[in-house]
């Protein structure tokens, strides 16, 4: 047992780095099991991964911190998330773990009231980031683990007992995930997020316990009906389908009011920030994305001094030596190496952002899930105005970059790029991780699978067919140009012979070819 000041009434600021780093130690041996419970079949399921990194960033920051109360080291661990948040998952986990941190402020030690209350405050935080959350997700397995903590904490349970309750009613509520979210009932799976935030908090209980942590020591739920065939889970449709974002600087800002007022007024709204900045916006919550390798997070770099060269800047997220350079030569100002598999961080992007020396800098993700650690850039970077150009695919961001004007008002470079994302339509070839069922379509493992929009429409095990299938669905002979990045795994002859058979079928469509060098997906196509 770890010694307490208190025989167990009380945890110290030690004692919640050791538990902070005791759920990274528990993520880190659970988190291909938490990858695995993605509905997709394709290689890009990393909840777990991006989870891991995210507490891991954290755990760092609270180590480094010299300060002894559990204020400072909660605030060191808020900070350490918000800079390592990757993926939705991550940044969702990094919005607990500030709320926890809220709930603690001003505390050198915590009892079990006292952490039950922060707990609630880090599920409140996390609720009210997002206007319309979506249960059966990491907010529901969280809420009700907070509920039972505070029930314990009042019959006068100790903060290992409060924790312990917590964890056993949100191993329930992970459970019946599956009968709130259709995608998971659809996939027979329960949800990843909630399956790694109970992991963490297994961690926490196993550090207060004073127990070595086992690989066995974590089980993922599983969920209360009848498994079904694995397979992808439609998206639903929404009412207000477009991504809006705005920025509201002032003084005096009362991110709650705001919240109230826009709550009639999208789908998804996210609303974050301070008193003097509040960040707004309204996006469609995407399918998580296969684990990815590690690294150390950046050193902070120095915000570009004096005036800016000019005004505006891009960042951009890309994959492949081949495309990185394509949107070099297109203005991008800065790379960040990323996307399926390879999310990268708030911090990495924000590094990318302190580099370049522009008076309004956009930053195009090309991929869905790396779009809330993108947004949470204006917060860790408040002096510089940052734009989010919600680009989810490598043709979206190319499309948006030839709609940009390296002199234009911000407001016009604003409109004209988001206008650019609905000229291309989007499609990738890759393989299937396992087998599933989408629609009529009976998927093995290995087999090659067609997306278009990120919904696969074709499937076999010939590249050149599946490739042909995702064009025909992509609708091509209507259009005017057909873009073609090929892996790095493609042979340029395939290429041609792709190339070849679309000059064939049609000769008025100019297609372009390009060696995109991008790992896991043979193609990747875009057609306008």
């Amino acid at each position: 047992m770890i010694p307490d000041t208190d025989s167990g009434k009380n945890i110290t600021g030690r004692q919640w780095k050791q538990m902070i780093a005791g759920g990274a130690r528990a993520l880190e041996q659970k988190k291909q099991e938490v990858d695995a419970l993605n509905v997709f079949p394709v290689p890009d399921g990393d909840t777990g991964t991006n989870m891991f990194l995210t507490i891991q960033s954290a755990a760092r920051d609270a180590e480094r911190t010299s300060g002894e109360s559990v204020s400072e080291v909660a605030a060191a661990v808020s900070m350490g998330s918000l800079m390592g948040a990757r993926g939705n998952s991550g940044v969702i986990l990094s919005q607990l773990l500030r709320g926890i941190a809220k709930g603690v402020e001003g505390l050198k030690t915590v009892n079990a009231a006292q952490l039950a209350h922060a707990l609630q405050t880090g599920v409140d935080t996390a609720y009210k980031a997002v206007m319309r959350p979506v249960e059966g997700t990491i907010l529901t397995v969280s809420r009700e683990t907070a509920r039972a903590a505070l029930s314990k904490a009042k019959q006068g349970g100790s903060p290992l007992e409060t924790l312990m309750e917590g964890y056993r009613k949100g191993q329930e509520a992970l459970a019946r995930t599956p009968e709130l979210l259709p995608a998971l009932k659809q996939a027979g799976v329960v949800d990843a997020g909630g399956q790694g935030f109970l992991i963490i908090l297994g961690g926490w209980i196993a550090v207060l316990e004073g127990k070595a942590l086992q690989p066995e020591s974590f089980t993922a739920a599983q969920p209360v009906q009848e498994p079904v065939a694995q397979g992808i889970a439609r998206v639903e449709n929404l009412e207000f389908p477009y991504c809006t974002e705005f920025l509201v600087k002032g003084s005096a800002l009362n991110p709650e009011q705001i919240r109230q007022d826009l709550k009639d007024w999208g789908d998804s709204l996210l609303v974050v920030g301070t008193p003097e900045v509040v960040k707004i916006h309204n996006m469609l919550a995407q399918n998580e994305a296969a684990a990815h390798a590690q690294k150390e997070p950046p050193a902070p770099v120095e915000s570009a001094p004096g005036v800016p060269d000019k005004e505006n800047g891009l960042v951009a997220v890309t994959m492949g030596e081949g495309i990185s350079e394509i949107f070099k030569s297109l203005g991008v100002d800065e790379l960040v190496v990323g996307g399926q598999t390879m999310n990268p961080s708030t911090e990495d992007l924000a590094e990318a952002v302190r580099k370049v020396r522009a008076k309004n800098i956009y930053i195009l993700p090309n991929n869905s899930n790396i779009m809330l650690a993108a947004r949470q850039v204006q917060e860790v970077v408040p002096e510089r105005s940052v734009s989010v150009i919600p680009s989810k695919s490598i043709p979206q961001g190319i499309a948006a970059l030839m709609n940009f004007n390296p002199e234009g008002e911000a407001e016009n470079n604003l409109m004209a790029m988001e206008t650019g994302l609905a000229s291309v339509k989007s499609g990738e070839v890759t393989y299937a991780v396992r087998d599933s069922q989408w629609d009529d379509l009976e998927i093995k493992a290995g087999d090659v699978l067609g997306l278009v929009e990120d919904k696969i429409v074709a499937t076999g095990t010939s590249l050149m067919a599946v490739a042909q299938a995702t064009l025909e669905k992509m609708e091509w002979r209507t259009r005017d140009l057909v873009t073609i990045f090929y892996g790095q795994e493609v042979e340029p002859q395939e290429v041609q012979r792709l190339q070849d058979w679309l000059g064939r079928e049609n000769s008025g469509v100019e297609v372009e070819t390009h060696p995109g060098g991008q790992p896991l997906y043979y193609y990747i196509f875009g057609v306008e």
